[in-house]
């Protein structure tokens, strides 16, 4: 009978009220090539946790776009060459500003640096630094995201 309910919770039950991924787009920001390439990492505003640039996708942009939107913002990046396409995803739990948190799966773009700017919109809030993608891959909490570094 406990088996019976296990599985018409996890079959039936569990998949109509679980609410669905929500999408966001990353930056992998990068400057240099073979072994002098860097990665550009940021912390977060309130845990001041290490991460990369990103947020929810931008109405009218291209998800490529909205991730080099995120990177200006919060890392003051000017992109030379933005990748059409995901490098890869990871996915992560997101707190909200209410407390509650939602499931994403989080798309992620290469970003080749030109250059960063000092002022940005979030200068105040964030700090950066430039590190090995293996560094990188330490710094960071989520699993699917470590695995994305190490291997860039």
């Amino acid at each position: 009978m406990v088996n019976l309910i296990k599985s018409a919770w996890k079959d039936f039950v569990q998949p109509m009220v679980q609410r669905p991924a929500r999408v966001q787009v990353a930056a992998i920001c990068y400057s240099g090539k073979g072994d002098d390439r860097k990665v550009l990492m940021i912390t977060s505003r309130e845990t001041k946790r290490w991460i990369l640039p990103k947020g929810w996708p931008i109405d009218g942009l291209a998800a490529n776009a909205a991730a080099a939107q995120e990177a200006w913002e919060e890392a003051g990046v000017k992109a030379a060459k933005i990748a059409p396409e995901p490098i890869g995803s990871y996915d992560y739990d997101k707190r909200l500003e209410s407390g509650a948190s939602v499931s994403c799966i989080t798309q992620v773009y290469a970003i080749e640096v030109d250059h960063l700017e000092d002022q940005f919109p979030e200068a105040d809030e964030r700090t950066r630094k430039w590190v090995t993608s293996k560094d990188a891959a330490q710094m960071v909490d989520e699993p699917g995201l470590q695995a994305l570094l190490h291997n860039f």
